[in-house]
């Protein structure tokens, strides 16, 4: 087992705090480098908060590319093409069919599925250790408009069953029995409730774990960017099986960061920097042969305070024809939704914020306030074309990496940690993360 060691985390978000967590638990002295001027502004901001593992899974589907086409028909589309779409995204979009397979989609569906609910188990287990209070509610609801759209989501169920999920299928009348609020001038067919889910705000947890892993003697700093990892050990290949080790225990690793002219010397770095992650990597990629596809596909919400708790969700819903979530935050109502590929960080989409208030007036027209205090937000999911993140071994010694989750971050971001602090201390951990290896991108 590897001895306590000066590690760097790169990165603030839900997967960069928690694997700093981890690591510190673990007795290593932990420094987490944050562009940003806060924890959580990017990714992990305001997203929808649900943790429902059953419904984790990639992208890539058989069937996907024909939904998105006919999807961008249609005025309340869940995904969108942003005006930035350009060629460099076709490699991304080419992966992306190509993963779009049955047996692909069925090996890349188990792995996260099984790392969420390892996930869920691991966020509950730092919750009762650290003694974080943040906004929950318990129980998801996926709500379905129509009998084509149960029909739809049966393969879904199939694998619930298979997995040993607890789910209940409802009437509208059962339905509207666990949520009461829902719109009664709403008709619907039925619903999926899944009562040992939940929804939670996710920037919440967050800084309420920066603060814990603090007192724990890790150090925090925000506003640094690092614009090079630097490293003099030589790179190490794959494995016959597909994975990439560790390399061995290398003379470590310098990181230069802009503004500061002496660069910082770890024993190892883990790059949890979502969307930068793919640039920060690629000169120590490429000799590899190696590459991290990763594409921005942003999500939106809107957030706004509940203008009377009896209209207002219970806990979380999911609109299934046009996957936008609903969830209870406390005194919040957040409505998210929405995939969209070439957009632009600071445009905007007039559509997809429209498509998100359409939601929320059909199922619960009295819960928010929306004169004042309404936060609408826009943010990049850092999405790999297969879906599943990158967890583990770089092939550059000491370098390691957690990254690529999309729009699972919150989901799996517990597990994820978890799952790479044993690989860094040369524990074998709780998952087989053979799936999640780099090296299926050579």
């Amino acid at each position: 087992m590897i001895s306590s060691q000066k590690i760097a985390v790169i990165g603030a978000g839900i997967v960069g705090i928690t694997t700093a967590y981890e690591l510190a638990s673990d007795g290593h002295q932990v420094t987490v480098l944050e562009r940003r001027g806060a924890a959580a502004e990017e990714a992990s901001f305001a997203n929808a908060g649900v943790i429902a593992p059953g419904y984790v899974t990639p992208w890539a589907a058989p069937g996907m590319p024909w939904k998105v086409f006919k999807h961008l028909l249609s005025r309340h589309a869940p995904v969108k093409l942003g005006l930035h779409l350009g060629g460099h995204h076709l490699p991304w979009v080419w992966r992306w069919l190509r993963a779009s397979n049955a047996v692909a989609y069925a090996a890349n569906r188990s792995a996260m599925q099984q790392l969420a609910r390892y996930s869920k188990e691991r966020l509950h287990h730092v919750t009762a250790n650290a003694q974080l209070e943040y906004d929950r509610s318990q129980g998801y609801m996926v709500l379905l408009r129509a009998e084509s759209d149960r029909k739809l989501i049966a393969p879904s169920l199939q694998v619930l069953k298979d997995s040993g999920v607890a789910f209940k299928e409802l009437d509208a009348a059962g339905a509207r029995q666990v949520e009461p609020a829902l719109n009664p001038d709403t008709q619907f067919h039925s619903a999926i409730h899944l009562p040992d889910d939940e929804a939670g705000n996710c920037r919440q947890f967050v800084l309420l774990l920066k603060n814990e892993l603090v007192q724990r003697g890790a150090t925090v700093e925000f506003g640094k960017t690092v614009s090079k990892i630097g490293t003099a050990s030589s790179p190490t290949v794959a494995s016959s099986s597909g994975a990439l080790s560790a390399g061995g225990s290398g003379p470590g690793v310098q990181l230069h960061l802009k503004g500061e002219s002496v660069p910082r010397h770890f024993d190892a770095v883990v790059v949890c920097a979502g969307l930068e992650s793919a640039a920060l990597l690629k000169p120590l990629l490429q000799p590899l042969g190696l590459r991290l596809p990763m594409a921005a596909v942003y999500g939106y919400s809107v957030s706004a305070n509940i203008k009377e708790p009896l209209n207002a969700p219970r806990s979380a819903v999911m609109d299934e024809r046009y996957k936008v979530a609903i969830s209870r935050l406390g005194q919040r109502v957040r409505v998210a939704g929405s995939a969209e590929l070439g957009g632009h960080p600071s445009r905007i989409n007039p559509s997809a914020v429209q498509t998100l208030y359409k939601v929320l007036h059909d199922w619960f027209p009295g819960a928010a306030v929306h004169s004042s205090g309404v936060q609408v937000w826009k943010g990049a999911r850092p999405m790999l074309p297969d879906g599943p993140p990158v967890i583990g071994a770089s092939g550059v010694p000491d370098v390691w990496l957690n990254t690529g989750h999309g729009s699972s971050g919150w989901a799996l971001s517990c597990g994820s940690a978890r799952s790479l602090a044993d690989l860094l201390g040369g524990r074998q951990p709780a998952l087989d993360l053979t799936g999640f290896s780099i090296a299926r991108f050579a």
